[in-house]
């Protein structure tokens, strides 16, 4: 992990942006607070947010790696029995975040 301040990555490493809906019995269950809770231990920023569909956003930035490992530690949460299907997407960070939070 990286020392970092307010979600910034030292100068020279790469950020990167994960998007991920997840479907499944992922609302009215503290999924979006289960996520909230395991940032603590992960240099990113971002948002977890449920949808009108019946799916939870989460979009966060950060290194790759440490995206791929909350990514896991997500799925190996009390919450990760309950979801059914992840669709993951990746693209360039827009710093847009500032720490993490549950929006919406």
């Amino acid at each position: 992990m990286f020392p970092c301040s307010q979600g910034n990555l030292p100068t020279g490493v790469s950020k990167r942006r994960m998007h991920i809906f997840y479907s499944g019995r992922v609302q009215g269950v503290g999924f979006r607070y289960t996520v909230k809770g395991l940032t603590p231990g992960f240099e990113l920023t971002g948002v977890v947010r449920n949808l009108p569909d019946g799916r939870v956003e989460l979009v966060a930035e950060g290194d790759e790696q440490e995206l791929i490992a909350f990514q896991k530690a997500v799925r190996d949460s009390g919450v990760g029995p309950l979801i059914s299907k992840e669709e993951v997407g990746w693209s360039e960070s827009e710093n847009k975040f500032k720490g993490f939070e549950i929006v919406g």
